[in-house]
This record gives C-alpha cells, structure tokens and sequence, in this order.
C-alpha cells in the first residue's frame, strides 16, 4: 500500500540525514496518514488522508 494521502496525493520526500560531522546519508520524510472514514461520493468509505487535509476540513466526516 502506497504511503501516499487519497485526497491531495502527498508522499514521500527525500532529504538527508546530518550527523555532528556533516556526514549525510539519504532518508525520507513520510507524511502524517491517519485511516479515517470519510463521505466519498454519498457513500462512507475507509481512505488514508494526511494530518493537513484533515486539519483543512478537505475531508468530511459521516454523522455518528
């Protein structure tokens, strides 16, 4: 499964790890997905959307 946010298509990015002597090696920044469910198309169904799309209200919620 793709570490990638169903509504804005955010994903991983590269950068590099720094240590005290300024040796770097690659890593990825991952994004912040959470498992919500969420309204899509009239139907409630289980999607992975990053922390800022929930946080801007691009996702909306079903009534409990």
């Amino acid at each position: 499964m793709a570490k990638r946010c169903e509504i804005c298509s955010k994903g991983p990015m590269s950068g590099n790890n720094v240590s005290h002597a300024h040796n770097t090696t690659r890593r990825r920044f991952l994004p912040n997905l959470n498992r919500v469910r969420a309204v899509i198309g009239g139907r409630i169904q289980r999607i992975r959307v990053c922390a800022a799309c929930l946080r801007s209200n691009k996702v909306q919620k079903p009534a409990t």
